[in-house]
């Protein structure tokens, strides 16, 4: 059993991997509060191999490419939007998905539609302390929101923004768009108790396009490397079948 070729092969498979990462990253730096994908590289055990038939096996490794999600916060910036909001802390605004699940974002760019319900840019119901945050569209009073999220419309209270924080953020499920789902268990949804409200401003992605341009580049070389590593490997073994065989 050749091991070089497993381990050469198990590494493009974690740089194709790392690739793919960098590429969503690059695609989602334009989304406000976008979150980082993040991979690292660990060894596996893969098994026996023996030097020769018969002879007695010795435990070899792989590599392994694991991902997860970067939650550091991104850089806030001010736009002067009344229904421009942006997250200081751990937390997430909380929307009604269109099945009926609740989503959490770090996108505040939000709106009115028609029945002058706050929604996402995708037109998910904004989630309040109460449900749904509705406005009057005839009322032209200035929307104001607190560090604290309570929402008003001039001089009437119409609830207070559900910002959710996680006591394990990595067992969030990232979705499309930039939301997350707390599908597992170990997410463990609560009220926030730390993350304050910035309205006027929105988060930028916390994906540096600079950087992530140059995690491509070497994850590039680092899949040819071990691509040369497997052709010189084949050819290695491709010669020495010829040898034994007294072929040419």
């Amino acid at each position: 059993m050749d091991v070089s070729l497993y381990s050469a092969a198990a590494a493009m498979n974690a740089t194709e991997r790392w690739q793919d990462m960098v590429a969503q990253n690059l695609s989602r730096a334009s989304i406000p509060g976008a979150r980082q994908q993040v991979i690292s590289f660990s060894a596996v055990q893969a098994g026996l191999a023996a030097a020769t038939p018969g002879a007695a096996g010795k435990n070899f490794v792989i590599p392994f490419a694991g991902t997860g999600t970067n939650f550091s916060q991104g850089e806030l910036k001010t736009t002067g939007g009344n229904l421009d909001v942006a997250l200081e802390g751990p937390g997430f605004f909380t929307v009604q998905l269109p099945d009926g699940s609740n989503g959490y974002t770090r996108d505040g760019e939000f709106q009115l539609n028609a029945q002058g319900q706050l929604t996402t840019k995708q037109g998910y119901p904004v989630v309040g302390d109460g449900g749904s945050l509705t406005f009057d569209p005839n009322n032209s009073a200035t929307i104001n929101i607190s560090p604290e999220g309570e929402v008003s419309q001039g001089p009437d209270s119409k609830g207070k923004l559900a910002i959710t924080e996680f006591a394990n953020q990595q067992a969030l499920t990232m979705g499309s768009g930039g939301f997350f789902r707390a599908d597992s268990p170990l997410a463990q949804p609560q009220t926030s108790t730390t993350t304050s409200v910035r309205q006027g401003f929105v988060e930028a992605s916390n994906t540096s396009p600079m950087m992530a341009m140059g995690s491509l580049i070497t994850s590039m070389r680092m899949f040819e490397t071990n691509q040369k590593v497997m052709t010189m490997q084949s050819d290695r073994m491709t010669k020495s079948i010829a040898d034994l065989s007294g072929t040419t």
